[in-house]
């Protein structure tokens, strides 16, 4: 299977990051056991869908993608494919091929695998995996401390594999680690001690050692390998037990980040493709319902690679989170009275269907006659030296570059992190508009400002069970 393998990746760390300190100041008394270093938190606009759009941007630069897998634990819907969601707001076209993997946080490594033997049969030239959890456990919990949210993408072709994949091996078992009832928002867990040596330990063990031995291979040749833990010791532990050296262990981002549930694999070998050289071999192990381990060997092709070192600079874009109740209020966790200004009018959803590809895909409209772009999309040109009418082409504005004209910081308008930022929105070519700015403080805002586009979510329809999405603007990296 060498010659397929992953042709680009991308990963997504919320900027938000908490430490553990503050949650143990809060929740201490229930649970007095601490935890060095602070996870990642989603902001109140985002979720495993928002996270995967964010990761897959990150990696889709030109590839052909004719299906897309998504893997979550964490899904906003329990009857509902986030796969079409993600493909709508990448802009790709209805004939792709979609689906939804979910139940397990082993998951994404299942996605990949049927993703190289979706390329391998033929069924499509490119298959863009990603991976996205933003898991929730009841207040006091140790799990509360552990889990942190994030997102992996990658994508699996032919054409200018970075990373061949040279071999897979898995092992299944109805352990009872974690579970979550449809009606319940917070993972259940048995002792956190049982799970790590009764299900990481022995699985991830398991799993890597049954690689070896199908493919005649050992630890001394490979220059990386990562997998999920919950515990930084006990992470190095099982990576001696297999024969591995301290050098070779992958950062496991429990301190940085927390654990990453479904994401945790594709983030990881994100890490080792920042900084991988042609021929080494990577070894990557997602745990859940078993294990699975995957062998990957890197090609001349990463060093085309553009934008390395993915991984540190998520990480590095952060701002504290110091107010634990406002977590709680991110999460739903705490009831908070929105008042008439936060209340949502019914969702129009056949308005929704009509404007999907507008709302969703951030796409507008482009004059065939004068070249001028506009969004949302018109009939009718807006250049007042043009006014063409129905001369009009489908134009995205999601990726495209834009500056802040002007802006107001709404202090009466309700938002679960106020206040509310809006502005101006000038694009690089053509095209304004008036967006939400999100992931900014006022301190942080200011005309002129470069943005990007960035998916979220707009409205929860709690009532009808609809969760709204739409594009936000946010301060433009690097």
């Amino acid at each position: 299977m060498m010659d397929i393998g992953v042709t680009a990746y991308g990963v997504y760390v919320p900027r938000y990051r908490m430490e553990r300190k503050v949650v143990s100041q809060a929740m201490g008394w229930l649970n007095p056991a601490g935890m060095p270093g602070e996870k990642a938190v989603a902001n109140y606009d985002e979720d495993s869908i928002t996270m995967a759009v964010a990761a897959s941007k990150d990696c889709l630069d030109a590839a052909r993608v004719e299906a897309i897998y998504f893997a979550t634990t964490t899904h906003p819907y329990h009857e509902g494919e986030g796969a079409a969601i993600i493909s709508t707001a990448l802009g790709f076209a209805p004939q792709i091929r979609t689906a939804d993997f979910g139940n397990s946080l082993r998951s994404a490594v299942s996605a990949l695998v049927l993703a190289s033997e979706t390329v391998s049969g033929g069924g499509a030239e490119s298959v863009l995996v990603c991976a996205a959890d933003s898991r929730l456990s009841r207040p006091g919990t140790a799990n509360e401390l552990i889990f942190g949210d994030a997102a992996g993408a990658v994508t699996v072709g032919r054409d200018g594999v970075i990373a061949g994949l040279r071999g897979s091996y898995s092992v299944s078992y109805d352990f009872p680690d974690y579970r979550r009832p449809a009606s319940d928002l917070y993972v259940h867990s048995v002792e956190d001690r049982f799970i790590r040596e009764e299900g990481y330990a022995k699985f991830i063990h398991e799993a890597i050692s049954g690689l070896f031995a199908r493919y005649g291979v050992k630890a001394q040749d490979f220059a990386k390998v990562g997998f999920p833990c919950l515990h930084a010791g006990q992470y190095g532990g099982i990576g001696k037990r297999l024969g591995f050296q301290p050098e070779q262990m992958q950062a496991p981002l429990l301190a940085a980040i927390g654990e990453m549930g479904v994401a945790s694999p594709l983030v990881l070998l994100a890490g080792m493709l920042d900084e991988a050289k042609p021929g080494d071999n990577l070894l990557l192990a997602g745990y859940g319902n078993g294990a699975g381990a995957l062998w990957f060997t890197v090609t001349e092709a990463i060093g085309k690679v553009k934008n390395r070192g993915k991984l540190a600079r998520s990480i590095a874009r952060r701002k504290e989170l110091t107010s634990y109740q406002k977590y709680l209020g991110f999460r739903g966790i705490l009831p908070i009275d929105k008042g008439d200004l936060g209340s949502n009018p019914p969702t129009q959803l056949p308005l929704l269907w009509r404007e999907r590809k507008s709302m969703l895909g951030l796409v507008g409209s482009r004059c065939r006659k004068c070249g001028t772009p506009q969004y949302p999309p018109q009939n009718v040109c807006v250049n007042p030296e043009c006014g063409a009418v129905n001369e009009m082409d489908d134009y995205p504005f999601s990726e495209k570059g834009a500056r802040l004209f002007s802006y107001t910081a709404d202090s009466i308008a309700f938002t679960l992190d106020p206040p509310f930022l809006f502005g101006l929105i000038d694009f690089e070519g053509g095209g304004r508009f008036v967006f939400e700015v999100t992931d900014c403080g006022p301190e942080e805002i200011k005309a002129g400002m470069p943005l990007a586009m960035s998916f979220r979510k707009k409205f929860d329809d709690s009532l009808r069970g609809i969760k709204g999405y739409f594009w936000k603007a946010v301060p433009a990296q690097g």
